[in-house]
């Protein structure tokens, strides 16, 4: 059965549209009007193994805000249609991941609960001439509408590029972990509640 989704949302702010498939190869299309936030999607397709196709039209001649929150709520309600009913999924998935001096870690779980909680000390405001602020906004948005918990911790580092892009890349690969399908679980719910 094939794990893909397809999502449009449209605001009066922005117009995206999101394809996903979660058994993929890692291939990124990708157009969100906002070239640095496009670089970092790329990591989440390439270390998630995730094909990605995203197009966002937006109101970014006012600024980034609106436009990098609802591809973050965008993609989270893609990858919530993907997985289904998230039966014989891993659920819990977790990276650390280096670049040079910086070091993150991301631990998720697909707990039916949306759960953010965040912490990297970025050394300066914005990279690639990006708001750095908006990195949070992305991820707020994708845990309300994926329903799962995310823990990001950037752990050291001073390079906020490398800072991020390290946050970028574990992510990707802790989606992977716990989006992969567990042939032990056959068609269990990976809970004792029954549901997630």
């Amino acid at each position: 059965m094939a794990r893909t989704a397809h999502v449009e949302r449209n605001t009066t702010e922005t117009q995206v549209q999101v394809n996903i498939n979660l058994d993929g190869t890692g291939i990124a299309k990708l157009n969100s009007g906002m070239p640095f936030m496009d670089h970092m999607l790329d990591q989440i397709a390439r270390h998630g193994l995730i094909d990605l196709d995203i197009t966002c039209t937006g109101d970014t001649h006012i600024d980034d805000h609106h436009s990098a929150e609802d591809v973050g709520i965008t993609l989270g309600m893609a990858v919530a249609k993907a997985i289904g009913d998230k039966k014989g999924i891993q659920r819990y998935g977790h990276a650390y991941v280096p670049l040079d001096e910086a070091l993150s870690r991301v631990v998720l779980d697909f707990s039916g609960r949306p759960g953010l909680h965040y912490d990297i000390p970025f050394t300066r405001a914005s990279v690639g001439g990006f708001d750095v602020d908006l990195f949070r906004e992305f991820f707020q948005g994708f845990v309300n509408h994926a329903n799962l918990t995310l823990h990001i911790d950037n752990l050291k580092g001073f390079n906020s590029h490398h800072q991020i892009e390290t946050v970028f890349k574990a992510f990707g690969r802790a989606l992977r972990m716990a989006v992969t399908m567990d042939p032990r679980m056959a068609d269990q719910m990976p809970s004792t509640k029954g549901v997630l």
